[in-house]
Protein backbone atom coordinates (compact mmCIF):
# COMPACT_ATOMS: atom_id res chain seq x y z
CA UNK A 1 0.00 0.00 0.00
CA UNK A 2 2.77 2.62 1.02
CA UNK A 3 4.65 1.52 -2.72
CA UNK A 4 1.43 2.23 -4.04
CA UNK A 5 1.10 5.78 -2.40
CA UNK A 6 4.48 6.58 -3.31
CA UNK A 7 3.44 6.04 -7.07
CA UNK A 8 1.00 7.67 -7.24
CA UNK A 9 3.02 10.75 -5.35
CA UNK A 10 5.74 10.59 -7.89
CA UNK A 11 3.13 10.30 -11.21
CA UNK A 12 1.02 13.23 -9.92
CA UNK A 13 5.06 15.31 -9.47
CA UNK A 14 5.31 14.13 -12.98
CA UNK A 15 2.50 15.68 -14.86
CA UNK A 16 2.66 18.73 -12.78
CA UNK A 17 5.94 19.06 -13.84
CA UNK A 18 5.29 18.43 -17.73
CA UNK A 19 2.25 20.64 -17.70
CA UNK A 20 4.16 23.53 -16.10
CA UNK A 21 7.18 22.52 -18.67
CA UNK A 22 4.43 22.47 -21.81
CA UNK A 23 3.19 25.77 -20.32
CA UNK A 24 6.33 27.65 -20.63
CA UNK A 25 7.45 26.38 -23.97
CA UNK A 26 4.06 26.99 -25.18
CA UNK A 27 4.53 30.46 -23.66
CA UNK A 28 7.98 31.06 -25.44
CA UNK A 29 6.08 30.74 -29.09
CA UNK A 30 3.20 33.19 -28.30
CA UNK A 31 3.48 36.26 -28.10
CA UNK A 32 1.68 39.05 -26.69
CA UNK A 33 1.71 42.51 -29.74
CA UNK A 34 3.16 45.52 -28.32
CA UNK A 35 1.01 48.56 -28.66
CA UNK A 36 2.55 51.42 -30.76
CA UNK A 37 1.70 54.90 -31.34
CA UNK A 38 2.08 57.40 -34.59
CA UNK A 39 2.98 60.65 -32.11
CA UNK A 40 6.30 61.90 -32.28
CA UNK A 41 5.79 65.18 -30.56
CA UNK A 42 9.75 65.98 -31.47
CA UNK A 43 9.47 65.37 -34.93
CA UNK A 44 12.64 62.77 -35.18
CA UNK A 45 11.31 60.13 -36.73
CA UNK A 46 10.95 57.79 -34.00
CA UNK A 47 7.80 57.37 -32.82
CA UNK A 48 7.13 58.56 -28.81
CA UNK A 49 6.88 55.19 -26.88
CA UNK A 50 10.20 53.75 -28.96
CA UNK A 51 11.89 57.49 -28.23
CA UNK A 52 11.05 56.84 -23.78
CA UNK A 53 12.27 53.22 -23.88
CA UNK A 54 15.61 54.18 -26.30
CA UNK A 55 16.17 57.09 -23.71
CA UNK A 56 15.66 55.06 -20.27
CA UNK A 57 17.72 51.60 -21.67
CA UNK A 58 20.74 54.27 -22.39
CA UNK A 59 20.18 55.16 -18.90
CA UNK A 60 20.50 51.83 -17.72
CA UNK A 61 23.50 51.49 -20.18
CA UNK A 62 25.08 54.90 -18.27
CA UNK A 63 24.56 53.37 -14.73
CA UNK A 64 23.52 56.67 -13.51
CA UNK A 65 24.28 57.16 -9.71
CA UNK A 66 20.96 56.39 -6.95
CA UNK A 67 21.11 59.42 -4.83
CA UNK A 68 17.93 60.79 -3.23
CA UNK A 69 18.55 64.14 -2.46
CA UNK A 70 17.07 67.58 -2.71
CA UNK A 71 17.80 70.51 -5.47
CA UNK A 72 17.28 74.17 -5.05
CA UNK A 73 17.30 74.24 -8.41
CA UNK A 74 14.30 71.20 -9.05
CA UNK A 75 15.82 68.95 -11.43
CA UNK A 76 18.91 66.36 -10.13
CA UNK A 77 22.45 66.36 -11.90
CA UNK A 78 22.32 64.62 -15.44
CA UNK A 79 24.27 61.65 -13.48
CA UNK A 80 21.72 61.27 -9.99
CA UNK A 81 18.83 60.15 -9.63
CA UNK A 82 16.12 58.43 -8.22
CA UNK A 83 12.69 56.27 -9.45
CA UNK A 84 10.56 58.95 -10.15
CA UNK A 85 13.38 61.03 -12.30
CA UNK A 86 12.95 57.50 -14.60
CA UNK A 87 9.99 59.00 -15.40
CA UNK A 88 10.02 62.86 -16.23
CA UNK A 89 13.58 61.58 -18.04
CA UNK A 90 11.83 59.70 -20.71
CA UNK A 91 9.14 61.67 -20.99
CA UNK A 92 11.37 64.33 -21.58
CA UNK A 93 12.85 62.79 -24.86
CA UNK A 94 9.14 63.32 -25.97
CA UNK A 95 9.41 66.50 -25.41
CA UNK A 96 6.64 65.86 -22.71
CA UNK A 97 7.47 68.51 -19.90
CA UNK A 98 5.95 66.52 -16.63
CA UNK A 99 7.41 68.85 -14.10
CA UNK A 100 5.51 72.03 -15.45
CA UNK A 101 2.34 69.84 -15.78
CA UNK A 102 2.27 68.57 -11.78
CA UNK A 103 3.84 71.44 -10.58
CA UNK A 104 0.42 73.61 -13.07
CA UNK A 105 -1.60 71.04 -11.53
CA UNK A 106 -0.84 70.43 -7.80
CA UNK A 107 -1.00 74.52 -8.05
CA UNK A 108 -4.66 74.89 -8.87
CA UNK A 109 -5.40 71.89 -7.09
CA UNK A 110 -3.39 71.55 -4.24
CA UNK A 111 -6.61 69.68 -2.29
CA UNK A 112 -5.76 67.10 -4.36
CA UNK A 113 -2.04 66.13 -3.38
CA UNK A 114 -1.94 65.10 0.76
CA UNK A 115 1.40 64.90 -0.32
CA UNK A 116 2.49 68.51 -1.06
CA UNK A 117 0.25 69.20 3.01
CA UNK A 118 -0.90 72.32 1.37
CA UNK A 119 2.97 73.71 0.61
CA UNK A 120 3.88 73.22 -2.91
CA UNK A 121 7.68 73.01 -3.42
CA UNK A 122 8.16 72.71 -7.52
CA UNK A 123 12.01 71.77 -6.36
CA UNK A 124 10.83 68.50 -5.24
CA UNK A 125 7.08 67.98 -5.56
CA UNK A 126 7.46 66.02 -9.18
CA UNK A 127 10.06 63.91 -8.06
CA UNK A 128 7.93 62.29 -5.41
CA UNK A 129 6.07 58.94 -5.92
CA UNK A 130 2.55 60.14 -4.25
CA UNK A 131 2.38 62.77 -5.90
CA UNK A 132 3.12 61.18 -9.44
CA UNK A 133 0.17 58.76 -8.75
CA UNK A 134 -2.36 61.90 -7.68
CA UNK A 135 -0.99 62.92 -11.07
CA UNK A 136 -1.69 59.94 -12.96
CA UNK A 137 -4.88 59.25 -11.88
CA UNK A 138 -5.71 62.93 -12.73
CA UNK A 139 -4.52 62.99 -16.11
CA UNK A 140 -3.51 59.73 -17.59
CA UNK A 141 -5.33 56.76 -18.30
CA UNK A 142 -6.05 54.39 -15.47
CA UNK A 143 -5.62 50.72 -16.05
CA UNK A 144 -5.75 47.10 -14.45
CA UNK A 145 -3.13 46.86 -11.61
CA UNK A 146 -4.02 43.09 -11.41
CA UNK A 147 -1.36 41.09 -12.41
CA UNK A 148 -1.77 37.06 -13.79
CA UNK A 149 0.83 35.52 -14.67
CA UNK A 150 0.19 33.25 -17.73
CA UNK A 151 -3.00 34.71 -18.40
CA UNK A 152 -2.33 36.34 -21.77
CA UNK A 153 -5.24 37.84 -21.72
CA UNK A 154 -4.74 39.95 -18.43
CA UNK A 155 -1.06 40.69 -19.49
CA UNK A 156 -1.73 42.26 -22.89
CA UNK A 157 -2.98 44.96 -20.88
CA UNK A 158 0.35 45.52 -19.35
CA UNK A 159 2.32 47.57 -22.24
CA UNK A 160 5.61 48.80 -22.89
CA UNK A 161 5.43 52.73 -22.01
CA UNK A 162 2.82 52.47 -19.25
CA UNK A 163 3.51 53.54 -15.88
CA UNK A 164 3.32 51.74 -12.60
CA UNK A 165 3.30 53.23 -8.70
CA UNK A 166 3.90 51.22 -5.88
CA UNK A 167 2.57 51.85 -2.44
CA UNK A 168 4.47 52.18 1.33
CA UNK A 169 6.49 50.92 2.56
CA UNK A 170 8.70 51.62 -0.40
CA UNK A 171 6.94 53.57 -2.33
CA UNK A 172 8.38 53.39 -6.12
CA UNK A 173 7.34 53.59 -9.91
CA UNK A 174 8.62 52.07 -12.93
CA UNK A 175 8.30 52.03 -16.41
CA UNK A 176 6.86 48.86 -18.15
CA UNK A 177 9.41 47.57 -20.86
CA UNK A 178 8.16 45.99 -24.07
CA UNK A 179 10.55 42.38 -23.01
CA UNK A 180 8.64 39.53 -21.31
CA UNK A 181 9.70 36.79 -19.59
CA UNK A 182 8.30 33.41 -20.50
CA UNK A 183 5.41 33.60 -18.81
CA UNK A 184 4.17 37.07 -20.98
CA UNK A 185 5.20 39.34 -17.62
CA UNK A 186 6.28 42.39 -19.07
CA UNK A 187 9.86 43.65 -17.52
CA UNK A 188 10.26 47.20 -15.87
CA UNK A 189 12.80 49.78 -16.20
CA UNK A 190 13.51 51.39 -12.87
CA UNK A 191 16.14 52.87 -10.48
CA UNK A 192 15.51 51.46 -6.74
CA UNK A 193 19.78 51.91 -6.12
CA UNK A 194 22.27 51.84 -7.02
CA UNK A 195 22.07 52.34 -10.35
CA UNK A 196 19.11 51.63 -12.73
CA UNK A 197 18.00 48.68 -14.97
CA UNK A 198 15.80 46.62 -16.85
CA UNK A 199 14.79 43.36 -14.80
CA UNK A 200 12.21 41.00 -14.45
CA UNK A 201 10.61 42.32 -10.95
CA UNK A 202 7.33 43.38 -11.63
CA UNK A 203 5.98 40.82 -9.86
CA UNK A 204 8.76 39.98 -7.19
CA UNK A 205 8.17 43.41 -6.06
CA UNK A 206 4.29 43.59 -6.16
CA UNK A 207 4.44 40.41 -4.12
CA UNK A 208 7.49 40.65 -2.12
CA UNK A 209 8.30 44.66 -1.51
CA UNK A 210 5.31 47.07 -2.15
CA UNK A 211 2.13 46.26 -4.15
CA UNK A 212 1.00 48.06 -7.38
CA UNK A 213 -1.36 51.12 -6.73
CA UNK A 214 -1.40 52.44 -9.84
CA UNK A 215 -0.93 51.27 -13.72
CA UNK A 216 -1.36 54.21 -16.02
CA UNK A 217 -1.04 54.88 -20.01
CA UNK A 218 0.01 58.24 -21.19
CA UNK A 219 -2.98 60.15 -22.97
CA UNK A 220 -1.20 60.53 -26.55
Amino acid sequence: MKSIKILISFFVILIIWIYSYAQIELNSYLKIENITTETDIDKDWINDIDDILQWARNEVKNKTNYKSAYYSWGYPPKNEWVCTDVVWRALKNAWIDLKTLMDNDIKNNISKYKRVEWKPDPNIDFRRVPNLDTFLQRKANSLTIELISWNIENLKEWQAWDIVTFDKPKNHTAIISDKRNKLWVPYIIHNSAPTPREDDWLIYWNENISKIIGHYRWKY
